[in-house]
């Protein structure tokens, strides 16, 4: 089977490709580096030319309000219609758990853009929500350092390693379309404070962290329920300490 990987040079999308091609299937990493833009529309015919299977794990290159909702509106138009035109059976999205609880954050009303285009595309899909990657534990920490503290809330994470999302994506991508969305999150739940304290800890960082039920997480405020599954959701299996020991 071709299935094609938008952003399959990036973090998530290598190493669903690396999965792929170890099943058997012909997997195309198409990103600007292998000369495949969502965002100009170059290369994506002839990427998606034969292909049964296309997952977009692509990110903006930029998280700033008005840039990150072009990016997104912009490479879903062009690429579902692309898939459109070369019969793509199942689209495949990778998205965040709480999307639709965190409006106030303008990368969250991008990524809520990218879900909706999807829904009314017509296109049979899949969209994959999974909760913050334990590799984004360090842009948490930059994104919420000021003035030599790191304010964050206590409210509950459920992180994910990009190995856990990867593999379901993997699944997901040779099973067929849910035509709706499918939560996955870590198997173990902190509170975003102390998880954030354990790993500045374990990094050797003196830095400490301040909890407060007030800070905001990317321009949206949290509480227990923002950022974990809404449901029973599927469950990947490393844990905190099992990543932070690779």
């Amino acid at each position: 089977m071709k299935i094609v990987v938008i952003g399959g040079t990036g973090l998530i999308g290598s190493k669903l490709v690396r999965l792929l091609e170890q099943q058997g299937h012909e997997a195309l990493a198409a990103s600007p580096n292998t000369g495949v833009n969502t965002l100009t529309g170059e290369g994506l015919a002839a990427a998606l030319a034969g292909a049964q299977v296309v997952v977009d794990v692509a990110n903006s290159p930029s998280f700033e309000d008005q840039a990150v909702l072009d990016f997104f509106r912009t490479s879903g138009r062009n690429l579902l219609a692309a898939e459109a035109a070369a019969g793509v059976s199942h689209h495949v999205a990778l998205s965040v758990v709480g999307t639709d609880r965190l409006q106030q954050s303008g990368y969250f009303r991008a990524k809520q853009a990218q879900e909706d285009l999807i829904e009314a595309s017509g296109l049979p899909h899949t969209i994959v929500q999974a909760t913050q990657f334990l590799e984004f534990l360090g842009g948490i920490v930059q994104s919420a350092a000021a003035g030599g503290e790191i304010r964050l809330s206590p409210a509950f994470i459920q992180p994910i390693s990009s190995d856990d999302v990867a593999q379901v994506l993997a699944e997901v991508a040779l099973a067929a379309p849910r035509n709706g969305r499918l939560e996955i999150a870590g198997p173990e739940r902190w509170r975003l404070a102390q998880l954030v304290q354990r790993y500045l800890d374990l990094k050797q960082d003196a830095r400490r962290v301040v909890t407060d039920p007030q800070a905001l997480y990317f321009g949206a405020p949290l509480d227990d329920a923002t950022l974990v599954p809404a449901g029973a959701a599927r469950q990947g299996s490393v844990t905190f300490a099992q990543w932070m020991g690779r």
